[in-house]
């Protein structure tokens, strides 16, 4: 496993859970915006089976007071990096011509935001809608290769990156008035989802959007 971040501290607290319940794990420090480094990465790698595509970031903001600055800071890491590394990823899984079995995952991280919109988000919701297209475009070409593609669309979750957001109690009643079962959705949630995508459990499952929402998108 070869886990990617530009937080060696989180990295290794990661790979010591990992190693600590018998598996193997690789920390590889570095920016996904910079496709060179990663590229060079892959290449090092035996095989590829499976992408877990989850860099992203979101500047909650007027529509009319987006910078471009902003604009181009969030397409190149929702969309662009997302975009570079899957086509990395894929390249390395088409290269394994020698293994007995062929194909891979891929599970592009996307968000309720990919189908709806919502105020102040206009740049992340058009970001994560991008998402949702290519993860169909691409299970369509990849799957006489084997290649699943998928992507997981969870509400709002109780992380680091949400902490803020969520201290301002008028910003969680909004997002608690819109999620009919009723709660925050938490990490453990979301990574059962992953690997049900990942494993031959989901061995038909392609070009679709696992929403993990409570039901917000259902409304």
């Amino acid at each position: 496993m070869l886990l990617v971040s530009r937080t060696r501290g989180e990295l290794e607290a990661i790979q010591k859970n990992i190693i600590d319940s018998g598996g193997r794990a690789k920390v590889l420090v570095s920016d996904v915006t910079d496709t060179k480094q990663l590229d060079a990465e892959l290449n090092r790698l035996e095989q590829l089976d499976i992408l877990v595509n989850n860099a992203g970031m979101n500047i909650p903001e007027p529509f009319v007071e987006v910078s471009e600055s902003h604009l181009d800071k969030t397409l190149a890491l929702n969309v662009r990096a997302a975009f570079l590394v899957a086509q990395s990823v894929v390249r390395k899984m088409l290269d394994a011509s020698d293994r007995a079995v062929k194909g891979g995952s891929i599970i592009n991280m996307s968000s309720q935001m990919g189908h709806v919109g919502a105020e102040r988000r206009t740049v992340y919701c058009m970001t994560k809608h991008a998402i949702e297209g290519l993860t169909k475009a691409m299970a369509v070409e990849l799957a006489p290769k084997n290649i699943r593609v998928n992507s997981i669309a969870p509400t709002f979750l109780e992380t680091p990156m949400t902490a803020s957001f969520l201290a301002d109690p008028e910003f969680r009643n909004w997002v608690m008035s819109r999620i009919p079962l009723g709660r925050i959705g938490q990490m453990e949630e979301i990574a059962g989802a992953i690997v049900f995508l990942a494993s031959p459990a989901a061995s038909l499952v392609t070009g679709t959007s696992l929403l993990i929402d409570g039901g917000w998108t259902a409304r």
